[in-house]
């Protein structure tokens, strides 16, 4: 086809009020959702603007604030802030920004807002792909890379669409610093199609141990030579309370992105085509660039206040920083705690993976900082001394298993966390982190018994070592830990002690050996058997001989029972 002299042909307007597909009113400071809602329904407008502060109030986060129950919160509250461009600035301006992560573009003209161009204007938009293909064979091992190839060639074979997403993704693409990790061995697909299927074809043709959550839609494997192969179908989900567990549906991959905790997380990489080309929707890679944990909408933390405890893991072990924006809307979602629909386990499990970070006391400082602990009680509060323990943790952590005592990571990081707090706060703190019965029993026992069990340690320097091992000897592991890590060096030295020397000790005499001695049957025996120990531990019995010399001086002396009334 040739054009046609002098034919007027309608024309593309280039300019950013021509894109403009998002009508907008201004943003009335004092509005609930609930009137905003009813401001956007009667002004037939998709969002409320404030232009002075860059900002806007979305249609999608208003009506996900009045599904979850907040429709008396202020609209203020869900404010993004956003990119500003004039009315007449070209197309490539929007578009740059909008690939860049924003989730919409404010139009002014004359300072006024006229509109405002949203993120799906560009979601399909040409060359918007990288692809990842030199990155995958430099940073990831020859077995893994084999793995997404044929990955993608039984999605294929089946119909279905396959997609690196997740971390692996994510450490692709960071260049240097403490989060480039090229020898990351665990690997998650997301599957357009029957997920499932796809990870018992996979099964079926290269072997592997597969364990299948049919609920989830989920499934691992193992054996494959990479670690662990985690396949899940693409899904889309709805939150009907904050901090509930969401309602889910197979959806596509924009969907499963779109529902992820951060931008960072929120890409993949598809691997039918064998391009390797990064799908990045949400701008994840500019927040990479920008060394930025940001979240993909207002009430993200609100649906699931877990994020707040991945946010602080992720920002560590990254080298990141919370945006802005990420960092008000945290604060947003811990003035509204508690969350009645969280359970203590999920929050429990968030801390434990945290706890297993090669930095968990930065971690615990940066939620701690952020005021986090209201998760586990509104009274909750991170006080100085709460912030000099948490220093102590990862070594008390290291010392309890260097000595296999079995005290949990968790359990002393709960014990940080309750020693911190007013001592009507520390019950709920504990069971804000699973602990109940027993557990929480012992727990609030330690905070409230082992500092004086570490003064006591600290005056004993003139006792016999068979009195100091008695102080110590049937404390619960938990009890030791938490005084190795709230007491000063001479307390872990005994505490060192303790457990390297003194505890293993034990007489060369057994029970029936003393019965023989003279000794007579029931607690006696016990008791005989400990003065025999602490005469180890004091140098007073050095052989057996000693041990049934000792015996038998017990066993002649005049009182009645001198074995019960007497231990050494």
């Amino acid at each position: 086809m040739t054009a046609r002299r002098a034919h007027v042909y309608p024309q593309v307007d280039a300019r950013a009020a021509g894109l403009i597909d998002l009508r907008v009113a201004p943003c009335p400071e004092r509005a609930t959702v609930a009137e905003a809602l009813t401001l956007l329904r009667k002004r037939n407008v998709q969002a409320l603007a404030r232009p002075a502060r860059k900002g806007l109030v979305l249609l999608e986060d208003l009506t996900r604030a009045g599904a979850l129950g907040l429709e008396a919160l202020p609209a203020v509250e869900l404010e993004r802030t956003v990119p500003v461009v004039t009315a007449r600035e070209g197309e490539v301006a929007v578009r740059r920004r909008l690939l860049a992560g924003a989730a919409a573009v404010l139009v002014l003209d004359r300072l006024a807002p006229v509109g405002a161009v949203s993120r799906a204007a560009v979601r399909d938009a040409p060359g918007a792909g990288l692809s990842l293909a030199a990155r995958l064979r430099a940073r990831l091992p020859a077995d893994a890379l084999a793995l997404l190839v044929e990955l993608g060639r039984l999605a294929g074979a089946a119909g279905a669409r396959a997609f690196a997403v997740g971390g692996v993704v994510r450490d692709l693409l960071i260049d240097g610093g403490p989060g480039a990790r090229p020898d990351r061995r665990d690997i998650d697909v997301v599957v357009e199609g029957d997920g499932l299927a796809l990870a018992r074809r996979v099964a079926g043709a290269l072997g592997g141990a597969l364990t299948v959550h049919e609920a989830f839609g989920t499934a691992s494997l193992e054996g494959l030579g990479i670690g662990r192969l985690d396949v899940a179908t693409a899904r889309a989900e709805r939150y009907a309370l904050p901090g509930a567990l969401p309602t889910v549906r197979p959806g596509t991959i924009a969907d499963d992105l779109e529902r992820r905790d951060f931008t960072v997380n929120a890409m993949a990489v598809e691997l039918a085509s064998g391009t390797f080309e990064l799908l990045d929707p949400l701008g994840g890679r500019e927040d990479i660039r920008g060394r930025r944990i940001r979240v993909l909408h207002p009430l993200s933390f609100v649906e699931d206040p877990t994020r707040i405890v991945r946010a602080a893991r992720y920002a560590t072990r990254l080298g990141f920083a919370l945006d802005r924006g990420t960092a008000r809307v945290q604060a947003l979602a811990l003035r509204l705690a508690p969350y009645p629909a969280l359970s203590a386990q999920r929050v429990a499990a968030e801390i434990e993976r945290l706890l297993d970070e090669p930095a968990p006391d930065a971690a615990l400082a940066r939620l701690g900082a952020a005021g986090a602990f209201r998760l586990l009680d509104p009274g909750a509060r991170c006080s100085r001394a709460l912030a000099e323990r948490v220093a102590a943790l990862p070594p008390a952590i290291g010392w309890t298993r260097r000595h296999d005592l079995p005290a949990s990571p968790l359990e002393l990081a709960a014990l940080v966390i309750a020693a911190g707090q007013a001592a009507a706060v520390r019950p709920a703190v504990l069971r804000g982190l699973g602990f109940a019965g027993e557990p929480h029993a012992r727990l609030l026992r330690a905070v409230e018994t082992v500092p004086a069990l570490v003064a006591r340690l600290g005056a004993m320097a003139a006792a016999p070592p068979s009195a100091q091992a008695a102080v110590l000897r049937d404390r619960p592991a938990i009890d030791l830990a938490w005084a190795w890590l709230i007491g000063h060096e001479t307390v872990r030295e005994r505490l060192d002690w303790y457990l390297d020397t003194a505890s293993p000790i034990r007489g060369e005499l057994d029970g029936e050996d003393l019965v023989a001695l003279g000794v007579p049957r029931g607690p006696a025996v016990g008791l005989a058997l400990r003065r025999l120990r602490d005469a180890r531990l004091d140098g007073r019995a050095q052989s057996r001989e000693d041990e049934v010399a000792l015996v038998g001086e017990w066993t002649s002396e005049t009182a009645a029972d001198p074995i019960t009334r007497k231990e050494g």
